[in-house]
């Protein structure tokens, strides 16, 4: 079992910065992808960045350029950095691990852009 606990959101202007964490324990050995989701009011979630373990990244077209996934596995963390933030970047965001093909999933944090 993996459990994720994510820190960090809040409330912003548009245009202003957050720094998203999220905090892994239990067994993290074989954890490949590790990422960041979201869900706004009545949309489904969509994916925001993932990180594998190698490094590799995958961005949702809405924010490249605007947000930064990192992990350091030595801490069992995730992060991700979001600038440039904008009011359709609301939602709730949840952290992510797939561990031998299996997901796991933090209870999210909320990020509120104001306009």
């Amino acid at each position: 079992q993996v459990q994720l606990v994510e820190s960090g959101g809040g409330l912003v202007q548009a245009g202003g910065s957050l720094r998203l964490s999220c905090a892994a324990s239990g067994v993290f050995f074989g954890v490949n992808v590790m990422g960041w989701y979201r869900q706004a009011p009545a949309k489904q979630r969509e994916l925001v960045a993932t990180i594998t373990s190698g490094g590799s990244t995958n961005y949702a077209n809405s924010v490249k350029g605007r947000f930064t996934v990192s992990r350091d596995d030595a801490k069992k963390t995730v992060s991700l950095q979001m600038n440039s933030l904008n009011p359709e970047d609301t939602a709730v965001y949840y952290c992510n691990a797939v561990r031998w093909g299996r997901d796991f999933w933090g209870q999210g944090t909320q990020v509120t852009v104001s306009s």
